[in-house]
C-alpha cells in the first residue's frame, strides 16, 4: 500500500516535444510547486546526456514540477526519489514473485530489465537555491525499445495492465509521499528505503564515466546520494555516471 502524500495539480497534453521542456515553460510561468505535465506521447523525448527517449502513445510520460528551495547539489538526490516513486507503481501492479530493484543513480530494474527513464532537470539559481527542479519521468506501460544498449522491458510484456491513468495516479501519490518525506526527515530516510532494494551493492561494478571507466566494488551510498566505490588503492566517491553491473 502506497501511502498518501500531498497532492498534484496534473496539466494533461496530448503530443509534445518534450514534456520536461512543457514543464520548464509553465515553471517560469510561475506554476506550483507540485505540478505534473503529462502528454500522450514526446516527440522529442529525451535521457541523460541528450540521448533519444523513444516515446510512443500507450506509455507514461510525466514530469513533475517542484520547488524546494535547497541547492543545486541537494536537489540532486530528487533523482532517489523519483526511482522510489516508479519501484512503488511498479510493485503495485506486479506479482510479489518478480523481482523489482533500483540501480544507482535513478534505474529501476524489473528481473533485471530497465522500465524507465528519469531525467532531472534544474532552473535558475536565485539567492543560492534553485528556483524549480523538473523530474521528468518516462515508463513502459505498453512498449518498450528493443535496440537499447540496456536490456528493457513494458509492464505489458511482465503481464500487466494498468492503463495510462491509473499509472499516473499511482505515480504521482508515491512521488507525493517521499517528496514530503525528503522535505521533512532529509536524505537519510531516502537513502534508507533506497538502499532496500539497491542492486549491486557490494558486488563488482563497473562506472562510465565522460572520459573514462572505472571499476570496483559498490561499497555503499553516501549521505548525499554519491557512489562510493572501493577500488584497490581506496574508496573514490562518483556524483555522475553510468553504473553496469558486472557479468
Amino acid at each position: 500500500m502506497i501511502e498518501a502524500g500531498p497532492r498534484f495539480e496534473v496539466v494533461a497534453l496530448g503530443s509534445v516535444g518534450s514534456t520536461n521542456d512543457e514543464a520548464h515553460a509553465l515553471a517560469r510561468q510561475g506554476a506550483a510547486d507540485r505540478t505534473a505535465v503529462t502528454a500522450e506521447e514526446q516527440l522529442g523525448g529525451r535521457g541523460r546526456r541528450g540521448r533519444a527517449w523513444a516515446s510512443p502513445p500507450g506509455n507514461l510520460y510525466l514530469s513533475a514540477i517542484l520547488r524546494p528551495s535547497c541547492p543545486a547539489g541537494q536537489a540532486a538526490q530528487l533523482s532517489f526519489i523519483a526511482a522510489l516513486a516508479v519501484r512503488d507503481l511498479v510493485r503495485r501492479f506486479l506479482p510479489n514473485s518478480v523481482p523489482v530493484a533500483v540501480k544507482w543513480p535513478n534505474d529501476v530494474l524489473v528481473d533485471g530489465l530497465k522500465i524507465s527513464g528519469i531525467l532531472l532537470e534544474t532552473g535558475p539559481v536565485s539567492g543560492g537555491d534553485v528556483e524549480y527542479v523538473i523530474l521528468g519521468m518516462g515508463i513502459n506501460l505498453a512498449h518498450y525499445p528493443t535496440d537499447s544498449e540496456r536490456p528493457a522491458t513494458s509492464l505489458a510484456a511482465q503481464g500487466a495492465d494498468p492503463g495510462v491513468l491509473a499509472a499516473r495516479d499511482t505515480l504521482l501519490q508515491a512521488l507525493g509521499h517521499w517528496d514530503s518525506q525528503w522535505r521533512t526527515q532529509g536524505f537519510p530516510a531516502i537513502r534508507e528505503a533506497w538502499l532496500r532494494d539497491a542492486i549491486g551493492l557490494g558486488a563488482p561494478i563497473q562506472v562510465r564515466l565522460p572520459d573514462s571507466t572505472l571499476e570496483g566494488v559498490f561499497a555503499d551510498l553516501d549521505r548525499d546520494g554519491a557512489l562510493l566505490l572501493q577500488q584497490p588503492d581506496g574508496r573514490r566517491r562518483i556524483t555522475a555516471g553510468d553504473v553496469f553491473l558486472a557479468r
